[in-house]
């Protein structure tokens, strides 16, 4: 008898560690892993890139990307026929965005590609970079070319935890146009966002310092290049083909985080497929915790 009410006490113990270890792997299961997010402008599809026009590129930069493998992806100057070719290549990720001349399908795209094995969509939308904010087609400010934003807020199906992202590509030319297009994203952040932590990506078309960054700075927005525990690669990420002098190679693409967040890891990509270039903007990726 002794012995069966041992041999029961110990199946009972037995029984007990693996509940309380099937109850921590439940909540391990539940932690939230970090973040990938990439920055990533593909350059348009124009014949005047002669043997680096998007026909020869498209292939790699989609393996690029499956490589890589980022969990959320904002894009700059994608073309329709581009924005084909990448929903052809990555099937994994489902895209959100506009053309930023009509707001429907025309001119470039600032889309946002997101994992769906990862995230369900709450609510997205997109707005013009100009003095309405509502009327697609018209240049803001001093603008060379039309502009838009492209945001979207995501919940994580294993926590349910929910991250807004917004993705953008500011003005090549006019400095006024930079300046107030990102307060207007900022404001939009406000508007759409309220509480929720923030992932802000694109192609500012400034270095580190400049007016739009110090808006960003200034509205608590951290650039993940600059505060992450590691950072990686080149402090610039636009080389025009690797036409321009390394020394004089700017940093213009940007990961920016809400102060909720972390970023842990970032990398300026400058990998190189055998031939010719992926782009003329080296991606950034950064790993991002804390949401």
């Amino acid at each position: 008898m002794k012995l069966f009410n041992a041999h029961k006490k110990l199946s009972m113990l037995a029984g007990g560690l693996l509940l309380l270890a099937s109850c921590n792997g439940s909540q391990a299961d539940k932690a939230t892993a970090p973040l990938q997010v990439m920055t990533f402008n593909i350059r348009l599809d124009t014949p005047s890139d002669s043997l680096n026009n998007w026909q020869y590129r498209k292939d790699n930069a989609a393996k690029l990307i499956s490589y890589y493998r980022p969990d959320l992806l904002g894009m700059q100057e994608v073309l329709p026929n581009q924005l084909a070719d990448l929903q052809e290549r990555l099937p994994q990720y489902t895209p959100l965005g506009v053309g930023r001349d009509n707001g429907k399908d025309e001119g470039e795209y600032n889309p946002i590609f997101y994992r769906r094995s990862r995230f369900d969509l709450v609510r997205h939308g997109n707005f013009p970079l100009n003095e309405s904010a509502d009327s697609f087609g018209i240049k803001g400010w001093d603008a060379a070319c039309n502009r838009v934003c492209t945001w979207a807020i995501f919940k994580e199906r294993a926590s349910g935890k929910e991250v807004a992202y917004f993705n953008t590509h500011l003005d090549h030319v006019g400095a006024t146009a930079r300046r107030e297009g990102i307060r207007l994203v900022t404001a939009k952040i406000k508007e759409l966002a309220p509480g929720i932590p923030v992932i802000l990506t694109g192609d500012f078309n400034c270095r580190p310092g400049e007016e739009p960054m110090q808006v960003l700075v200034a509205e608590g927005m951290k650039n993940a290049y600059e505060t992450a525990d590691i950072s990686y690669g080149p402090a610039w990420s636009f080389h025009g083909f690797g036409g321009i002098p390394v020394n004089e190679r700017p940093l213009l693409d940007y990961v920016f985080i809400s102060p909720q967040l972390k970023a842990t890891r970032c990398r300026v990509i400058e990998d190189r497929p055998a031939t010719g270039y992926y782009s003329d903007h080296n991606p950034v990726l950064a790993e991002i915790a804390g949401y």
